[in-house]
């Protein structure tokens, strides 16, 4: 969790930053992290990889409470871990107080008592942590808790789990569980070629769709069932796969997030290695959130803002196993994209115009194959039948020699990037030429063929034989998860040959703003609407001309200096929301009107029981786009930053995106292109475009006010933030800040 992992260190270091302008190194996860690789609040900013080898490869284990009686839980999972040690080449040593011999194999009594340092200790006992204080003395690289009764239990389980952590940090060894299985020790088969999907998951039982992958001839390379995660999380895994050279892609299922950074900085080493990461992460209802966090004790956090952040960094979420299984399997093995055209081709034009229904509807282009390209495929198709996209053949070619030569002539097209052929039934024998026209095709091209296999049986010829023997097709039984699995494999690399790590371009040490903004932040308290305008001004966000005023000859002579008409406001630190108490007032054009104004104002306030700091008289500002820009901190990813259209209509439509600092500019303007209401933003019904250049400014200004003030800045709302038209800026006329 980011705040509890983070947050002293952070405030301590940007103290000494702010004192000495440079960071002293530190340790982060056992590794030293030098200044320069740290951003202004103190935090990572490349991923920890920790060396996993001699994890998956080691050369000797040593198992814990190791048995051989028949009918005793431990005695399976010894039985395992042999014929695992036994695959990997590694020595195993049975430990046991009381035993001399597990399975013919001399036991020691103890971990004090192996000869000589082991990589890796499997621990089959209740409580683990005795052990654990052991083996800090032997040198041992990594050890793996299965026990539960930790923080999936509750507050006392949390406990628990805490001091196993802490005895781990004290070892320097690196624990995997506890509440985890034994699926790392699974049996993978050594017979499949090709790039390997590596599976990471927090429940084991939810991994096995991916695993029998193998079975229909996807290669998996590792499993990784990181439990509790008191220690190596999901990140850690994620970060090794990511440079591994045969791992294709990498699927994961995630209950909660240990740290949100660390997942981001595993994400963005994965980004950078152009490796796909797809993910069902859990928490997208109230119900499943809380499901999730009784399973494995973690924060599932507000989803919205895990959503946002796992878009930022490349990591595809899906909501199903299935999905998660076809769109990891179809990432890892196909290749880079030559074009993003898409062409349905069928035998039926049914078939087909319902296919292109759902794809166009999800997002896939579906080009209009040129008149020359259509005249082609009228060679062999009869002239009444569409072959504009989707492609039509009618049925008759595909069972002789035309039907090879269609599908070579679409794959031709340099528009077409892939070539979808869903088949809903089988109709043997043509569905079985089909099928070895579409494998053959595929492997004499470097462009990507599926086909959507629709019969509920799965037992054909055509389908378990000819479409699952080809690692060059990719075979789906349905419509939705090829359509989601194709747009998966054109984004993931649209994104990844564009990306530029947002960390690069974090901020390393503070503004000169920071000294003036911590003068201003009240530990704690909320500022009133006229302190928290200073902080913005003190991030150079333009704020109207005001003064702050303590009676009403005051105000008569700042509406003098602001210049009319001029609007008046109560001023508070009690403050959220003045308009439904009628503590605002617009439009005052006299000098009788804001003197009688002020009066009101303040007696509204004394009715109310509000202490005021005084009334601000503020300028006029023309009218533009009200949008709002605000600041929140997420449990899991600390500060983020929110866009959004303003005023009223962010609690009517809730029309707003987000985002995890850091970001550059390309992220502003993206979060504005998610805004249902972003035709506001071009002019609509005759007025203005508005000055989008100015309101991208804002939200990096107030992102860098997030960085810097991190662990003392809860939350910032800029509302309304009037965008004026193009080429005016943007003027924040209220804000709220609260401190930590």
């Amino acid at each position: 969790m980011l705040g509890s992992t983070h947050g002293t260190f952070t405030t301590d270091l940007r103290a000494r930053v702010v004192a000495c302008g440079e960071a002293p190194p530190v340790v982060v996860h056992g590794v030293t992290v030098a200044p320069g690789d740290l951003d202004v609040s103190g935090r990572p900013l490349h991923a920890s990889v920790p060396d996993l080898d001699r994890f998956f490869r080691p050369e000797s284990v040593a198992v814990v409470g190791a048995s051989d009686t028949e009918g005793r839980p431990n005695t399976g999972i010894t039985r395992q871990l042999l014929a695992w040690a036994e695959r990997v080449g590694a020595r195993l040593v049975p430990v046991h107080p009381t035993r001399t011999s597990v399975f013919g194999i001399d036991c020691v009594p103890s971990v004090g008592a192996l000869a000589e340092p082991v990589d890796l200790a499997v621990l089959l006992v209740a409580d683990p942590l005795p052990v654990i204080e052991e083996l800090a003395e032997t040198k041992v690289k990594f050890a793996v808790a299965f026990a539960s009764g930790f923080a999936e239990t509750g507050e006392a389980g949390a406990a628990a789990q805490e001091r196993l952590a802490a005895a781990v940090r004290r070892s320097g060894l690196r624990l995997l569980g506890p509440n985890t299985n034994l699926n790392a020790f699974e049996r993978f088969r050594d017979d499949l070629e090709g790039p390997a999907v590596a599976l990471i998951t927090q429940s084991g039982h939810q991994g096995r769709p991916v695993f029998t992958l193998q079975e229909l001839g996807v290669r998996l390379s590792h499993w990784a069932p990181t439990g509790n995660e008191a220690d190596l999380e999901t990140a850690d895994f994620l970060s090794y796969f990511a440079g591994r050279p045969e791992v294709g892609a990498i699927a994961c299922y995630v209950e909660g997030l240990k740290d949100g950074r660390s997942f981001l900085l595993a994400a963005d080493r994965a980004a950078r290695q152009g490796v796909p990461v797809v993910a069902v992460k859990v928490g997208r209802t109230e119900t499943g959130a809380r499901t999730a966090a009784s399973h494995t004790g973690k924060l599932t956090g507000a989803d919205r803002v895990v959503d946002a952040a796992m878009r930022q960094y490349g990591v595809i979420r899906v909501d199903g196993l299935d999905q998660l299984q076809d769109t990891s399997a179809l990432l890892a093995r196909a290749r880079r994209p030559l074009a993003d055209g898409v062409v349905v081709y069928s035998i039926s034009g049914g078939t087909g115009a319902h296919f292109a229904d759902l794809a166009t509807a999800a997002g896939l282009e579906l080009p209009t194959l040129h008149q020359a390209k259509q005249d082609e495929l009228h060679q062999w198709i009869p002239e009444y039948l569409n072959v504009a996209n989707p492609v039509d053949n009618g049925g008759h070619p595909v069972g002789d020699w035309r039907g090879r030569k269609i599908i070579d002539a679409i794959l031709a097209d340099p528009s077409v990037g892939v070539l979808i052929c869903p088949i809903t039934g089988p109709f043997p024998p043509m569905s079985d030429k089909l099928a070895q026209d579409l494998v053959d095709a595929a492997e004499a091209t470097d462009k990507l063929v599926c086909v959507v296999w629709g019969s509920p049986v799965g037992t054909e010829e055509a389908y378990r034989t000819t479409l699952l023997g080809s690692s060059r097709v990719a075979t789906f039984r349905t419509f939705s998860n090829c359509i989601g699995a194709v747009k998966a494999y054109l984004d993931h690399h649209r994104f990844t040959a564009a990306y530029r790590s947002p960390f690069d371009e974090a901020p390393r040490t503070p503004s000169p703003s920071l000294r003036k903004a911590q003068a201003l932040l009240r530990p704690g308290r909320r500022l009133s609407e006229h302190a928290a305008k200073q902080l913005l001004r003190a991030y150079g966000i333009r704020v109207p001309r005001e003064q702050l005023v303590t009676s009403a000859a005051a105000a008569v002579r700042a509406a003098g200096l602001v210049g009319y008409p001029v609007v008046m406001k109560a001023s508070g630190t009690q403050l959220a929301h003045k308009t439904e108490l009628g503590l605002v007032k617009v439009g005052l054009t006299s000098a009788s009107q804001v003197r009688d104004t002020y009066r009101e104002l303040t007696d509204i306030a004394r009715f109310e029981g509000i202490d005021l700091d005084g009334v601000l008289v503020c300028q006029m500002v023309g009218r533009g786009v009200e949008m709002v820009v605000g600041v929140t901190h997420d449990e899991l990813f600390g500060p983020t930053v929110t866009v959004g259209l303003g005023g009223v209509l962010v609690e009517v439509l809730n029309d707003t995106a987000v985002r995890v600092p850091p970001f550059g500019e390309r992220e502003a303007r993206s979060m504005l292109a998610e805004l249902r209401g972003r035709a506001l933003l071009d002019g609509v019904r005759g007025a203005p475009p508005a000055d989008v250049d100015a309101l991208v400014e804002v939200v990096l200004r107030v992102q860098r006010m997030a960085l810097e003030l991190d662990g003392d800045l809860a939350e910032l709302d800029v509302n309304p933030l009037m965008v004026l038209p193009r080429g005016q800026g943007a003027v924040a006329l209220d804000a709220l800040a609260v401190c930590r």
